[in-house]
């Protein structure tokens, strides 16, 4: 049973790719995983059900070993290059795809929406924890709404993956520039006691 249901979360993921979600139901998901339709509303109940048991599903898959190789990073500019690994590997399994599709369905489906809201928060989260993490002591840390830029930055590399279907180059431009926003992060960072007091002194004004 176990099985039968995973090849269900599998064949909607597949489905999406191939039909988007528009062209996404139970008939394409039961073809795509090889199964009788009727399976899945015996396992799910809905499509609806279903597609927010995938999407949740194929994102913790993706974000297990993502986490653990945050816990290697030491720096905002490490951070913006595991990024950057992880965005050509996202592309190169499809997952750009589905994601695009999942957000387009979200914009007037509100099941949908939560299903995608609960899979961003996946990734936010470890984002977060690593910002928080990296900006301990730094004069930017009092000045940085943490939670926001965590979803700033996610919000980025989302758009920069869509981005990147009609602009390869722009997008590499935009993720040349987050690189050297790092680098004066680092530059800040570097600063002696007096400079860093001057500096919060004339940011917090």
């Amino acid at each position: 049973m176990a099985d039968t249901r995973q090849r269900l979360i599998d064949g909607a993921i597949e489905a999406i790719r191939g039909h988007g979600i528009a062209g996404t139901s139970a008939r394409t998901i039961a073809a795509a995983a090889e199964v009788n339709q009727a399976l899945v509303f015996y396992h799910f109940g809905t499509v609806h059900d279903l597609l927010t048991a995938a999407c949740l599903s194929a994102t913790e898959a993706r974000v297990a070993p993502f986490r653990a190789r945050l816990g290697e990073v030491t720096s905002l500019r490490e951070l913006l290059a595991l990024g950057r690994t992880l965005h050509a590997e996202e592309h190169a399994l499809g997952n750009v795809t589905v994601l695009a599709q999942m957000l387009a369905g979200a914009q007037g489906d509100q099941q949908l929406a939560e299903a995608a809201s609960a899979a961003l928060h996946l990734w936010i989260a470890p984002v977060e924890d690593t910002l928080r993490s990296l900006l301990a002591g730094s004069p930017l840390a009092d000045l940085t709404d943490t939670p926001g830029l965590a979803r700033a930055v996610c919000a980025g590399f989302i758009g920069l993956e869509l981005f990147e279907g009609v602009d390869p180059e722009g997008a590499r431009a935009a993720l040349d520039a987050l690189d050297r926003l790092a680098v004066l992060a680092e530059v800040v960072d570097d600063l002696g006691p007096v400079a860093r007091r001057a500096l919060r002194a004339k940011l917090r004004r």
